[in-house]
């Protein structure tokens, strides 16, 4: 199997496409975003195939690896190698090797698994309903929120598209920002998946040591109950989407205390679960 160069892919690939427009049609170049098989390997055992956009690997697998609970703290892992794989009959895939401790190993051995993530799901795989996660940690109060300027959100909004590259060119990536109290975007990263694009935004994060309570997420997706989940997990205490919630968002975000508002614009949005 030939090993590709180690750096991120592109994000996309130039295809030929047929644009037709009224009457008239032309055969023009085209990007479309990249969706690769990437699988995830702890101590040598590989735990879960997600379907993504190969890039920011590292920064996706410590996210996963903190939102899905296989490890409590960063520090949990110890090692991270990434791969890029090509051997011109397997499609372009990658492998994230990850080391972790002895005692998230020998759990994440106990609850393992068959896990073969799609493009748009959170739970694919799990073998029975009894094994959903719906018991979310609940969020600390930092005092973020009673710092959040009364602008922030419509502040996100206006400020996101300037992050979303890929989707420019694109038009069919999701994107997760970190916003501070005045709702600037400080970081943003892409996915075809909105989890996945938010397991690199809170991978991201730990790995440069910031607090993942003192900002909030802004998602150009919908709410749904893995986003808010995962976010309660790291203590994220505010999420901001694009699009409607679901009910079980809604109702996962209330047991955290994190709170939610979407349909996000640069001048109006819905928050849920108020009193």
């Amino acid at each position: 199997m030939n090993q590709l160069e180690t750096d991120d892919q592109p994000g996309f690939v130039e295809r030929l496409v047929r644009r037709h427009r009224r009457s008239e049609s032309a055969v023009v170049a085209d990007n479309v975003g990249q969706e690769w098989p990437v699988a995830l390997v702890f101590n040598g055992i590989s735990h879960a195939v997600m379907m993504c956009t190969p890039r920011d690997l590292e920064a996706f697998a410590v996210g996963f690896s903190l939102t899905e609970g296989i490890v409590e703290r960063g520090s949990d892992i110890h090692d991270i190698e990434v791969y890029f794989r090509d051997d011109g009959v397997v499609l372009p895939h990658a492998e994230v090797h990850l080391q972790v401790v002895q005692q998230a190993f020998a759990s994440l051995k106990d609850k393992r698994r068959a896990l073969a993530g799609r493009t748009g799901c959170g739970v694919c795989g799990i073998e029975s309903i009894e094994l959903l996660d719906l018991q979310p940690e609940r969020v600390p109060d930092t005092g973020f929120l009673a710092r959040l300027a009364p602008d922030a959100i419509e502040r996100a909004a206006r400020e996101l598209p300037a992050h979303q590259q890929l989707t420019k060119l694109t038009g069919g990536l999701h994107a997760a920002a970190w916003c501070d109290e005045t709702g600037a975007v400080r970081h943003a990263f892409e996915d075809v998946g909105r989890h996945n694009a938010l397991d690199k935004l809170i991978g991201q994060l730990i790995l440069r040591r910031e607090d993942t309570t003192q900002g909030f997420v802004f998602l150009s997706s919908r709410a749904s109950y893995e986003l808010v989940r995962k976010s309660a997990r790291v203590g994220v205490p505010m999420i901001a989407t694009i699009s409607a919630p679901t009910s079980l968002a809604i109702a996962i975000a209330k047991q955290a205390g994190l709170r939610l508002v979407s349909f996000a614009r640069e001048n109006s949005f819905v928050e849920y679960d108020v009193d």
